[in-house]
């Protein structure tokens, strides 16, 4: 595994007009990670919405959220 100093002195050789291009990389990786996390996430939200969703269309559900 590469260690942080040995990135660190890498990106401190390239020259000013590729530093744009490694941030850009830096901020797809962090995107990735977030969205690989939140995936599961969704994932569950969308697979349980049409069974909830039946009770969520029921009068009793209007009538008991009406004054929220």
């Amino acid at each position: 595994m590469i260690s942080k100093e040995a990135i660190v002195k890498e990106i401190e050789k390239l020259p000013p007009h590729l530093l744009e291009e490694v941030a850009d990389y830096i901020d797809f990786i962090k995107y990735k990670e977030k969205k690989n996390k939140n995936f599961e996430i969704d994932d569950i939200t969308l697979a349980s919405e049409e069974s909830l969703a039946k009770d969520w269309l029921r009068p009793e559900e209007d009538e008991a959220w009406k004054d929220l």
